[in-house]
């Protein structure tokens, strides 16, 4: 709302969304806050992600904001007509439907490609072509088949991540693969098909631990029981029951840490001397650093670890983050209005471009709230509109 939409990098840039849930829907996201007019093609009655419960009552608002929403019966040949004439003219087309389903809708990128050669089509998919494609995946799936839930728990407790990891970042990679494609397009003057999916997403996520055995021939261990690669990097349990995330992660920092506690006789401790021996007698460190950190509040901790320039951290919930303050200070929270009318914050791309954070243009949509407006750029007359409506085949909205 802050700046307009012409000074975006993707200003000009049509974009179909065929999608529900997290994955397509951060996609398009991601494309609509960086200037590109995505238009969302919803049910009839809505996208059903609108009406989840609990972990799932964010993930409309949170990911469909600076889009149009337009409310179509596809199952109706004049519905198909409808995001058929919106694909003829777009750059992208987006869709995380399970396989087959976009076919028997002609919508698939066969199809879409005859009809405009141009397009590029996304396509948000559990698996990448190969023996598992057949499969339903859901991120927890995938996380917990691809590792990443052995190495989040403890010992023989998989666990999935706090967030819609390989989702969100499944959809990151489809419009990292749209941004190329088109860049790709200025050169050939061809679109062609990106495919993203969550197994993939999440095999790169945990990259690092497959490496780390095919380095040291040794599997990685669960974060919670694993050998860190640096000698204090933990949870401390400090004075009233608080809870603090201190690290020390140099031999530089950690002459500072020694000087801003006073403990000489740790910084003249020869078994001490280098971050790697540290690592090696973190049995017995951590539990006299434990011990000597206790004393202190949590508050005492933050403000001698700031003075030094040393990494710490307060235990936080998702919650409090509204009244964080640079959060607040940066703009880093945009005010929103959801679709039931109530308003709050919400986070914005964390990025910024020329120095300035892409703006929230638009609030999350209400079903059809953009349906009369984009028929009509595609020719439909108010006589076309209103037929199209008594007959069910799209939600307008009153107005």
């Amino acid at each position: 709302m802050t700046s307009p939409a012409q000074s975006l990098p993707l200003a000009g840039i049509g974009v179909v969304e065929f999608t529900h849930m997290v994955m397509g829907p951060t996609c398009g996201m991601i494309l609509a806050d960086m200037g590109a007019e995505v238009i969302k093609v919803e049910p009839i009655k809505g996208d059903s992600t609108r009406n989840l419960l609990g972990s799932g009552a964010g993930f409309f608002p949170t990911f469909n904001r600076n889009k149009k929403s337009l409310a179509v019966d596809t199952g109706d040949p004049r519905g198909r007509e409808i995001v058929l004439k919106l694909a003829a003219r777009a750059d992208v087309f987006s869709e995380n439907f399970k396989g087959g389903a976009m076919a028997k809708l002609g919508l698939d990128y066969a199809s879409l490609s005859k009809l405009n050669p141009r397009l590029v089509y996304v396509s948000h998919k559990g698996f990448l072509p190969g023996p598992y494609e057949h499969r339903t995946a859901l991120d927890e799936v995938v996380q917990m088949m691809g590792g990443l839930a052995y190495m989040t728990g403890p010992e023989g407790r998989p666990l999935r991540a706090g967030s819609s990891v390989n989702d969100i970042m499944g959809g990151m990679f489809g419009a990292i693969g749209a941004m190329g494609a088109l860049a790709q397009r200025d050169k050939t003057g061809r679109g062609q098909e990106v495919q993203s999916a969550l197994f993939e997403n999440n095999i790169f996520l945990v990259a690092q631990h497959m490496m780390q055995f095919a380095v040291t021939g040794k599997p990685a261990a669960p974060m919670p029981s694993r050998i860190s690669a640096w000698a204090v990097y933990d949870v401390f349990e400090v004075k009233d029951g608080e809870q603090i995330f201190l690290a020390v992660v140099s031999d530089t920092q950690w002459a500072i840490y020694c000087e801003a506690f006073g403990f000489a006789d740790l910084k003249a401790d020869a078994r001490l001397a280098t971050n790697n021996d540290r690592v090696r007698a973190r049995a017995w460190m951590m539990p006299e650093l434990r011990r000597r950190m206790a004393t202190h509040s949590a508050a005492e901790l933050s403000a001698r670890f700031e003075a030094g320039g040393l990494p710490y951290a307060p235990i936080t919930r998702p919650q409090e983050l509204f009244d964080d303050p640079h959060l607040n200070a940066t703009g880093g929270l945009a005010d929103i209005a959801l679709p039931d009318g109530r308003t709050t914050r919400t986070p914005l791309l964390p990025l910024a471009m020329d120095g300035r954070r892409l703006p929230l243009r638009s609030d999350p949509p209400s079903i059809g709230e953009h349906t009369r407006e984009v028929l009509q750029s595609i020719g439909y007359s108010p006589g076309d509109i209103r037929d199209l409506s008594a007959a069910g085949v799209v939600g307008v909205q009153s107005g």
